[in-house]
Order: C-alpha cells, then sequence, then structure tokens
C-alpha cells in the first residue's frame, strides 16, 4: 500500500512516459491522481484516454488497503475473517440457537435494557467465552471492556471465573483451569467522549494488532452521549456519535472483532409520532436511547427486559428474577425472543419451560405470554 502523501512513482507498474508526464505536471501524490476525473488529468498531463485510465488503475492498486481474495481461498479457510459461519458463543446452548451460533465477528451488536436488567453480566460472560479455542465457541484471545459509567464489577467478575466448571459442564475440566482468564481481560474507564475517543482509537488497536483482543465491550454507549449534550445540540451529538460508531466499525472489519455496546434505554411517550420508529416493539414502555441516529449505525440490536417474578434452575438450588431477551433487529435473524436468567455461574438461558417456577408466576408468564420461546413474528 502507498501512503497519500508525496510519492515515488517509479514503484508503479507503469509506461515511463506516463510517469514523465506526471512528473512534467508536477503531480506528486496519489490523493491527486485519484481527486482528478479522467478529463481533467488529461487536460493536466496532457496524455491520451488510455494512457490515463492506467494511470488511474495502478495508483488505485496501489493505494488498495487489503489484496483482493479469490473464492479459492476463503474455500480453503484462509481468510478467517470472511467466514460467516463462526461466531463468539454466548456459553449457554439457548442463548446460542438465539442467536443462530452467537455474536457475529464484525458489526456493532448493541444490548439496550433498563436498570437491573442484567445487561452487564453478558458483557462478562462474553469476556470469558472469547478466551476459550474456536472449537469451544471461542475465540482463543482476550478482550477489552471500556466503563463509561460505573466502575468495572471485578468481585462479579471473579465470581464468574470460579464458576466456569459450573456453567460450561461440557468443556474439559483441564481446559478451563489452564486458562488465566483475569489477566486477558483489559479495562478502560472513559469519564468524557474524549476519553472515550482516545480509547477506541489509540489504545485499542494496539491491543488488536498484538493479538491481546478479539472482544471490545462499551459499557454503557449512551451515558457520555446523554450527559455531554444539551436537548438543541442534536446536531453535534449526532456528529461526534457517527465518528465513535466509525472508528468501531473500522476496528471490528478490520479484526474481525465482535463489538458488543451496552445501552441504556428511554421512556416512550404516550401518543402517536409519526416521527418515531419502535422497530416493532409497540408494547414497550422504553426503547434503546440515542435514537435513530445510532439505530443506524447498530447491525445487532437485542433488547433484555427483567420480568417479575422468580425462577430456579431446578439442579443447583439458586433463584433468579425472570428475563426476556429479544432480537428486535439483525440482518440475518428472525425477530424472537427466549427467557434467561442470571445465577452465580452466569446467565442461563431457559429451554422450554422453567423447571422450577411457582405457579403465581407461571400464571403471571402464560397470562402476559412471557413464557413463550423463540416466539418469532
Amino acid at each position: 500500500m502507498i501512503c497519500m502523501g508525496n510519492m515515488d512513482w517509479e514503484q508503479l507498474e507503469l509506461n515511463p512516459r506516463i510517469i514523465a508526464a506526471v512528473k512534467k505536471a508536477n503531480v506528486k501524490s496519489a490523493r491527486e491522481i485519484l481527486s482528478l476525473s479522467g478529463p481533467d488529468l488529461q487536460r493536466l498531463t496532457h496524455l491520451s484516454k488510455s494512457d490515463v485510465q492506467h494511470l488511474h488503475a495502478a495508483v488505485a492498486v496501489s493505494y488498495r488497503r487489503h489484496s483482493p481474495v479469490t473464492a479459492l481461498q476463503v474455500h480453503r479457510g484462509e481468510c478467517p475473517s470472511l467466514e460467516p459461519g463462526h461466531k463468539l458463543s454466548l456459553a449457554c446452548p439457548v442463548l446460542d440457537a438465539l442467536l443462530r451460533g452467537g455474536v457475529p465477528l464484525s458489526g456493532i451488536t448493541e444490548l439496550a435494557g433498563e436498570s437491573s436488567a442484567g445487561k452487564t453480566q453478558f458483557g462478562l460472560q462474553l469476556c470469558l467465552s472469547v478466551q476459550y479455542p474456536l472449537a469451544y465457541g471461542g475465540l482463543n484471545s482476550g478482550a477489552v471492556y471500556i466503563c463509561t459509567e460505573d466502575s468495572f464489577p471485578i468481585k462479579r467478575l471473579r465470581q464468574l471465573i470460579t464458576q466456569q466448571a459450573r456453567l460450561r459442564p461440557e468443556l474439559p475440566q483441564a481446559l478451563i483451569r489452564s486458562i488465566r482468564f483475569s489477566d486477558n481481560i483489559y479495562i478502560e474507564h472513559a469519564a468524557d467522549l474524549g476519553a472515550l475517543q482516545a480509547c477506541v482509537s489509540q489504545r485499542v488497536p494496539i491491543l488488536l494488532s498484538r493479538g491481546l483482543v478479539r472482544l471490545v465491550v462499551v459499557d454503557s454507549v449512551a451515558a457520555l452521549f446523554r450527559s455531554e449534550f444539551q436537548a438543541d445540540e442534536g446536531i453535534e451529538r449526532a456528529r461526534h456519535m457517527l465518528a465513535f460508531a466509525a472508528t468501531l466499525h473500522h476496528l471490528s472489519h478490520n479484526y474481525s472483532t465482535p463489538v458488543l455496546c451496552i445501552n441504556q434505554v428511554t421512556d416512550v411517550m404516550d401518543g402517536p409520532d409519526p416521527a418515531h420508529c419502535n422497530f416493532g416493539l409497540v408494547d414497550n414502555k422504553v426503547l434503546p436511547a440515542l435514537g435513530m441516529a445510532w439505530a443506524n449505525q447498530v447491525m445487532v440490536r437485542l433488547m433484555l427486559r427483567r420480568l417479575p417474578g422468580c425462577v430456579g434452575t431446578g439442579e443447583q438450588g439458586g433463584t433468579s428474577a425472570p428475563r426476556r431477551l429479544e432480537v428486535v433487529f439483525a440482518p440475518h435473524l428472525p425477530r424472537a425472543s427466549c427467557l434467561c436468567g442470571v445465577w452465580e455461574e452466569g446467565v442461563r438461558g431457559l429451554p422450554n419451560r422453567p423447571r422450577s417456577v411457582t405457579n403465581s408466576v407461571t400464571k403471571r408468564l402464560e397470562t402476559t405470554g412471557e413464557l413463550g420461546l423463540n416466539d418469532g413474528t
């Protein structure tokens, strides 16, 4: 790849006559060549139309960021970043089934929900899941966790680490004991938007380029954008938001790295609003924060809701408030949902009907339609 500053034209595979004409026209950079149209470049260099076409093509090929990938390379598995099959597992077969394998390796996945819904629990669980080998749904690498609100929940992380054998009993115990989970999670705190942008544009790329991490978690994306802008500064907020999202997309696609953005929610005001888009969440009293400007940057949007009542696993004797994880939109997923809970060992989906739900809770969930599994529309 060539730079966009002054360059040595001799490195291009061009006829010396064309190179001489470019130098005579005092064109010094690839940017000048690519920004000029064919007729303008003809007038400037006095070259023929075919010569200008060759010049444009040679500069464009040299400036290409990535080498071309052939179908044979994809077939042989030589380009893992283009493999659609592998995803980052959520460490639960029920949750993975809902997402058809887990979190995609490219693009932004958003998890929105009210306070205490369990969003951070999902982020922590993914930070552990990413460290397992590919054969067990991981990416054999670490994670970077960016906090913008509260301090990092280190005690809960330690608890999850000690309970990995209970959460994933199907894995070899020797494998679980061999992974130093806490050594592979890099924690960043961003107190303002400047610090957040510096983190994702400077420090995170270093970790990714060195292969130290393959997961980026932002908890939460809404906190700083909500606190640093007034109601009449929507355009400025959108500009910063798009720049931040563009950086995340760049990291995700360049390093084949899943990005999880935890988002807050905002109340839905009563009354019809033609400009308001609820993405089919008609009965919800809340919607993900940051509006359409942010929603257009998200590839997968998930909503997590905490439901009334109490549900038990039936095996360990623990109980949890039931949650509903819902796919709001995704290019590869239907609208569907499943029940889940947060226990000492982590987040688990509830297959079919929960094993030990009190009669009153069962009746309440059946009445509200919350007990169904994968009820896609």
